[in-house]
């Protein structure tokens, strides 16, 4: 695989000093998403090269690269989500919409941390890229996004596939604050599953993610190598939504309202 060039104008240091800051905030509140890409931005130092330098090695990448598809465009056009016939990835994605409020513009205003991420190069596009997939990776792992073990699990699975220390912080802190929290290790078996779970399936964000959408979803899972979740369905159940989603104050209120 070639070696690309560094992003123009970055140190090539991490700064861990923010991350440790970002992550103290997170663990106090999923919820602000602000603190992920703060420390995606502080630790996945030569990222970027490394996933395009692996995406123009792909059959398709090439083309990929040229066309250079601004995904949340596409993901923003409700005309275009609601074209994709019932039992496809497109329609698994609208239904992820529709039941949890979430929109690829809301995760692009968040995103807006990442400076690097919003220059016209080509390794921001694929920073991009990645980030604009990532709703499209819960629809497909079957994790949930409104859930903290869901959230982490993915950000594990996150890690295996297209490295990035950042990742790998986020997801090994949730599992050991879970620790002390849940007095079990469910929730860090499916995080550490999670991981597994990234390393077998196929490198997905080399995926043409507009063909990928008309695939139907169970296609598509075998066809990438996607394995069923079977420690986070087990966390999921036994945990019980309060304590699954221990990092998010929102879903603390509602278990509380629920109670």
């Amino acid at each position: 695989m070639a070696t690309l060039p560094p992003f123009p104008g970055t140190s090539g240091r991490r700064d861990w000093r923010t991350a440790f800051e970002a992550i103290r905030k997170l663990l106090a509140n999923g919820d602000d998403t602000t603190q992920v890409f703060r420390i995606m931005r502080a630790l996945n130092v030569g990222n970027a090269p490394m996933n395009y330098a692996r995406l123009l090695s792909t059959p398709q990448g090439g083309r990929l690269a040229s066309e250079q598809v601004e995904l949340a465009e596409r993901f923003s056009d409700r005309a275009f989500v609601a074209s994709f016939a019932p039992g496809t990835v497109g329609a698994a994605y609208r239904d992820f919409l529709e039941s949890t409020g979430y929109s690829a513009d809301g995760l692009v205003q968040v995103s807006k941390v990442i400076s690097e991420d919003q220059v016209a190069h080509p390794y921001a596009w694929f920073g991009r890229r990645v980030r604009d997939t990532h709703d499209i990776w819960h629809v497909l792992t079957g994790y949930k996004a409104d859930e903290s073990l869901g959230e982490a699990c993915l950000v594990a699975f996150s890690y295996a596939q297209v490295g990035g220390l950042g990742w790998a912080f986020i997801g090994g802190a949730a599992a050991l604050k879970s620790l002390k929290v849940t007095r079990n290790t469910l929730f860090a078996r499916a995080v550490w599953e999670g991981y597994r779970n990234g390393r077998r399936a196929k490198w997905i964000s080399g995926e043409d993610y507009l063909a990928l959408l008309a695939e139907p979803i169970d296609m598509a899972r075998a066809r990438l190598g996607i394995a069923t979740p079977v420690a986070y369905l087990k966390a999921q159940r036994e945990l019980g939504p309060e304590l699954a989603s221990y990092l998010s104050e929102r879903r603390g209120e509602a278990a509380q309202l629920a109670a």
